[in-house]
């Protein structure tokens, strides 16, 4: 076969274009994606035609062998070498030379769209894949004065648009207003609210708040492609809350776009209500689970704060104990002599609850950042899947509905012109005009809910794909209790060691029976 590659041992770059094209194993890649790939190697057309005879099956598409054996040409041809059939039998048991292809992450895009394409109502990428999508940071930089307030600023990179941007709060809520302006019908992520004059402690959560909203954007297929999207990760500007509200201020929603519109009746299946009003239950019960299981989390670590200083305070008195300049007289102690002994080895013991202070504290910062977050980030996808629902059923439904109601009063009025006869002639043709357009406006309105219909479908399977993250909690929470649990009995084993030392009442009866 034209695609057969029969010698040569294979480099992993090869491997790691193959998981990108073909992220699960499908042994499928389709022709516009090998026309990309050999695009990016810059080499003439002539070549590039001569690379794709040399594989091409008249399929479309190529097998894994087929795409490896198109990345050895494209290496050797801009090596210099003549592309033909035999150019790959001198490599027997040698690796396959690696081409230059530059950046690749334009062909995960690529490849996910095809992928879409072929199979409209599957979500064509998992858990692993959407994290690959994006990377972004929101980091706070140093205040800022303003004429009359402070404001904060946050530095927001991207990994995929390789960038880094000053942005504010403002900044997030014109982008967040021009994406739901845009994709009405897809999950936009909550936003925290807007304080002024707030503490470091709202601001720190605020920012923690913003980077998860920007996390679910960047990672959402519909979004990450959006020119929506670049624009906020990669405008340098000023006054970036106008900006984009200007730049996108006539761009239609994505009904109007969306190649999948005309079809949308054909793509909702028909007991989509059915299944949609039951996915809507689970993932209000999801919801729910998920913010008692927070509300747990966040009480424990809010006492492992309190332990954490309870132990700092308990050093702090041992120290204090041991550090006392003012020894004690015969005349207080008597015979009982054991304060002393006591005392030396105090400021030993609370350096252990010092250490036990630092490990608790630790403990609540690792909860914090390992799980605390990754549920928050749940919870926000699964509140913009809730809010979602409530606009389809607060929205589309009821503009339907209410065009519907209109439809039908204008008929009844039509009908009423009509019994009166002839002298309400005009009255009638304006009202079967008004029937014609309203009529129109129906029909528009049916496809906005069948295409609102399949973008929920499209939506639940996202949030599906994002479940992993339950499963990525549950083990952070695990590991972090048994490293905390672990440092903290390795440190009581120690404390143990050295209160041992301490005189306690057998070792005042054994000190007696030897007397």
């Amino acid at each position: 076969m034209a695609d057969e590659l029969t010698s040569g041992a294979v480099p992993p770059y090869y491997r790691e274009v193959y998981d990108i094209v073909c992220p699960n194993q499908e042994s499928r890649i389709d022709r516009d994606v090998i026309v990309k790939i050999l695009t990016k190697s810059s080499l003439p057309k002539q070549t590039l035609s001569e690379i794709w005879n040399a594989v091409d099956t008249k399929q479309g598409y190529l097998t894994r062998n087929g795409l490896y054996k198109a990345l050895a040409l494209t290496a050797l041809a801009q090596q210099g070498k003549t592309v033909n059939d035999k150019l790959l039998d001198g490599f027997a048991g040698q690796e396959l030379p690696k081409p230059s292809l530059g950046d690749l992450s334009d062909l995960r895009t690529l490849s996910s769209k095809i992928r879409r394409e072929r199979a409209p109502n599957l979500l064509s990428l998992n858990f692993t894949q959407l994290q690959k999508l994006d990377s972004v940071t929101v980091n706070l930089v140093p205040e800022k004065k303003g004429l009359l307030l402070k404001h904060v600023e946050y530095e927001v990179k991207s990994d995929f648009y390789k960038s880094s941007v000053a942005r504010r709060y403002n900044d997030f809520l014109a982008f967040s207003e021009t994406l739901l302006l845009r994709f009405p019908y897809r999950m936009v992520p909550p936003l925290p609210p807007k304080k002024i004059g707030a503490n470091k402690e709202f601001i720190e959560n605020r920012r923690k708040a913003l980077h998860r909203f920007l996390t679910l954007v960047v990672r959402h297929p519909s979004f990450h492609e959006s020119e929506i999207n670049r624009y906020f990760l990669t405008y340098s500007g000023s006054d970036m809350q106008n900006k984009i509200k200007e730049q996108f201020r006539n761009l239609p929603d994505e009904f109007v776009t969306s190649p999948l519109a005309g079809q949308s009746k054909e793509l909702v299946p028909m007991d989509t209500q059915i299944q949609f009003g039951n996915s809507k239950e689970q993932i209000k019960r999801m919801f729910n689970s998920l913010s008692h299981i927070k509300e747990t989390i966040d009480n424990d670590v809010r006492r492992k704060i309190d332990t954490a200083r309870g132990m700092l305070s308990f050093a702090k008195e041992l120290n204090s104990l041991s550090s006392d300049p003012q020894p004690v007289s015969a005349w207080a102690m008597g015979q009982n002599e054991i304060w002393p002994k006591i005392k030396d080895n105090l400021k030993t013991i609370s350096t252990e609850f010092s250490t036990l202070s630092e490990q608790y504290a630790q403990q609540s910062k690792l909860s914090l950042d390992a799980v605390v977050e990754r549920l928050a980030l749940q919870l926000d996808l699964l509140q913009a899947y809730k809010d979602l629902c409530e606009r389809h059923e607060k929205g589309v439904l009821r503009d339907h509905q209410s065009a519907l109601n209109k439809m039908a009063n204008i008929k009844k009025k039509k009908m009423t012109a009509t019994i009166k006869g002839s002298e309400h002639v005009g009255e009638v043709e304006q009202l079967s005009s008004r029937i014609i357009e309203q009529e129109s406006q129906i029909m528009t309105m049916e496809n906005r809910n069948y295409f609102s219909l399949h973008c929920l479908q499209m939506e639940t399977q996202l949030v599906y794909a994002n479940i992993q993250i339950v499963a990525d909690t549950m083990q952070a929470l695990a590991k972090c209790e048994q490293r905390g649990h672990q440092e903290l009995l390795e440190t009581w084993q120690e404390l143990l060691t050295k209160v041992e030392k301490l005189p306690t009442s057998s070792s005042e009866e054994s000190e007696s029976n030897s007397t």
